[in-house]
């Protein structure tokens, strides 16, 4: 396990801005700094041209549920600024998962608020929730106002816009460390659910042909975030613009990234930040077959400052 990881560990922030949880520079000459120093310095090198001062846009975590999770939901753009809160439209790449694993993600139908609040009542959500099977190698796209819960079984690489606010409404009869049950949000969660929107499904990552001599396939795209896997036969080159920063995850084999007189070697399940100001970062594969996923900013969207 990682250095300061707790016996139980069911969630791992890889690239984060927030106070409540900070990323640090672990390698290369800024290491030491935070990416909250760094992106407060340089907001268009280290983000992208068009980043607007404030925090990384992104947070990027590790979600391992040995156990399903809460039944929760966050606000989309509008709801944040009509009810308060931060946006968070999320999704799930799935890492690994066990053969029965799945997600619950959006209404089984367009059930009135009344038809939640009796299931919520008498400890029948479960039956109003769409239930959704995942495999490793393919994502779920959860909006914000999508009511959602992740199932036992489940490894997830997580993308979602930079914000902590969750309103959950069903804990599944756990209780806290303090042998209490958790506080739930019903009212909040009931203001910002999406009562319309179709549910997500699960999708395989489509062919987006080549790049910089790796194959590219697109496993989400949104207004917020991209989110591709590329396939490395041979040595390939991720080239910036200076539009976005890319967040570089392991997935199978190891790969060198080489930009300038940087070299890091990125194993399975490492994380990496290129920022925007690094025109060109070369991928080198030990061997033939190695994968990495590439997260990026979303197409034509000025990014937001949180809250806002």
């Amino acid at each position: 396990g990682r250095r300061g990881t707790p016996p139980v560990c069911a969630e791992s922030w890889e690239v984060a801005d927030r106070p409540e949880g900070m990323s640090v520079v672990a390698n290369g000459p800024l290491r030491g700094a935070t990416l909250g120093e760094l992106v407060a310095e340089s907001p268009a090198q280290f983000v992208g041209a068009n980043h607007a001062r404030g925090p990384f846009p992104l947070l990027i975590k590790l979600i391992d549920a040995r156990e399903r999770l809460s039944v929760q939901v966050h606000p989309n753009d509008e709801t944040a600024r009509t009810h308060g809160g931060h946006a968070k439209t999320e999704a799930w790449f799935v890492l690994d998962a066990a053969a029965d694993a799945g997600v619950y993600a959006g209404l089984a139908r367009p059930d009135a608020p009344g038809a939640l609040r009796r299931a919520l009542a008498d400890g029948t959500v479960e039956t109003l929730l769409k239930w959704t099977p995942v495999r490793p190698g393919g994502a779920v796209f959860v909006p914000g106002g999508c009511l959602h819960a992740i199932g036992a079984g489940c490894l997830l690489l997580e993308v979602q816009q930079n914000s902590n606010t969750t309103y959950r409404v069903h804990d599944w009869g756990r209780v806290g460390a303090d042998g209490k049950p958790r506080d739930l949000h019903i009212e909040e969660a009931m203001a910002v659910i999406d009562w319309h929107a179709a549910p997500p499904e699960f999708r395989e990552p489509r062919p987006a042909g080549e790049d910089g001599g790796a194959r590219v396939s697109e496993a989400v795209a949104c207004p917020y975030f991209r989110i591709e896997r590329r396939d490395l036969d041979r040595s390939a080159v991720l080239c910036h613009a200076g539009d976005s920063f890319s967040v570089l995850f392991g997935l199978e084999g190891v790969t060198t990234l080489r930009c300038g007189p940087v070299r890091e070697r990125l194993t399975p399940g490492a994380t990496a930040l290129i920022p925007a100001c690094c025109a060109e970062t070369g991928l080198v594969p030990e061997a033939p077959g190695a994968r990495i996923l590439r997260i990026c900013l979303g197409h034509n969207r000025r990014q937001p400052h949180e809250g806002t």
